[in-house]
């Protein structure tokens, strides 16, 4: 929105000239998302806390998580509002990439506002139920792979590359909406199993977005896309501002988040975020390092599938709990512990991540 207006500026006052750059408007994006969130969140937290939407503990979890009893949720609302004005703002709304990740990701976030309401408001333990969240999620997922599909312009942009090899790209024709579809969901529904902890979830979202933003301006780039050997996407580029914008809301949100939480995000901000991540890869055709680079969604999610399917098939378990967080907390790792050495893996996988651009 502000672009159209800084262009038009540009023409008569050549200091406007900057804000054409997709790096400083990423840095616009990154510190508007902050500072709306730092406005929003005290107010958030009141207004949560006034009509008691609270937090609620499994009641065979750690027993250090009864204290979270009441600490308000759906503060994901907060990351919501401040990447949609944000992205508005600084971003070009005349590229498609941008409203693909932005729609994705508002669409997901409505569906996690009716499952917390469901749970949280309505006092109903289903929320919407699983079933119908999928259905949901798979509406959205799949008419976000149709429409990059259909408005693809050129092979690179339904091709699967490969990290590591130049020249290893497999041209994937239909089969490119399923695999975008699993993308997104997959994402989604892993960065909401993440969300455990104080911080455990958000952390590691600001670095893989960080990460995949770097990837963004390389691949709309023509040079930086051919002198590092990955196929140049036109258009592309302009997703650094969206990546930037949840950085941003990302760490005004953990300004809240951080232990001992202040509110919790609830599936209204997880499933956001992750299937904007899940968008975003697939834009830059990144999906295999979104894979390396959200090690820690894909960890948790794989000990919740061990979990349930060895004590289906053999009546035992692997973990103490899962998702994986929780098996540490049982053999006695404290929650900050836990949070801050996920963190860390997780800067590592988005740093061998990053390699691979070089790496090649």
């Amino acid at each position: 929105m502000l672009l159209f207006l800084f262009d038009a500026l540009a023409d008569e006052f050549s200091v406007f000239n900057v804000f054409r750059y997709i790096t400083f408007r990423g840095i616009c994006g990154v510190l508007t998302a902050l500072a709306i969130c730092f406005v929003l969140g005290p107010l958030m937290i009141r207004r949560l806390s006034l009509y008691q939407i609270g937090q609620t503990v499994r009641q065979d979890g750690p027993p250090t998580h009864f204290d979270k009893v009441g600490t308000p949720t759906m503060g994901g609302a907060m990351i919501l509002v401040s990447v949609l004005v944000s992205t508005l703002l600084w971003a070009d709304l005349t590229n498609r990439f941008v409203w693909v990740v932005l729609l994705v990701c508002v669409a997901f976030g409505v569906i996690g506002w009716l499952d917390d309401y469901r749970k949280l408001v309505d006092k109903n333990p289903r929320g919407i139920g699983a079933g119908n969240k999928f259905i949901a999620q798979s509406v959205v997922g799949l008419a976000s792979a149709v429409f990059l599909y259909v408005t693809a312009q050129s092979p690179a942009e339904i091709s699967l590359i490969v990290p590591l090899f130049k020249e290893v790209t497999i041209y994937m024709g239909p089969w490119f909406i399923l695999l975008t579809y699993l993308v997104i969901v997959g994402t989604s529904n892993a960065v909401n199993l993440t969300d455990g902890l104080d911080g455990l979830a958000i952390v590691p979202t600001v670095l893989v977005a960080g990460g995949l933003g770097v990837f963004a301006y390389a691949t709309g780039h023509s040079i930086f896309a051919g002198y590092l050997g990955i196929p140049y996407i036109a258009g592309s580029g302009e997703v650094l501002i969206v990546c930037g914008v949840l950085v941003g809301a990302g760490l005004g949100f953990l300004w809240f988040n951080t232990y001992p939480a202040q509110v919790f995000m609830g599936d209204i901000g997880a499933l956001a975020l992750g299937g904007a991540l899940g968008t975003v890869a697939v834009v830059v055709r990144q999906e295999i390092v979104l894979f390396v680079m959200g090690g820690i969604f894909v960890v948790e999610t794989v000990s919740v599938i061990l979990q349930v399917a060895s004590f289906k098939l053999v009546g035992k378990r692997v973990f103490k709990m899962a998702p994986l967080h929780h098996h540490f907390e049982l053999k006695g790792w404290p929650e900050p512990r836990v949070s801050v050495r996920f963190w860390i893996i997780s800067l590592i996988l988005v740093l061998v991540g990053l390699a691979t651009l070089k790496i090649r």
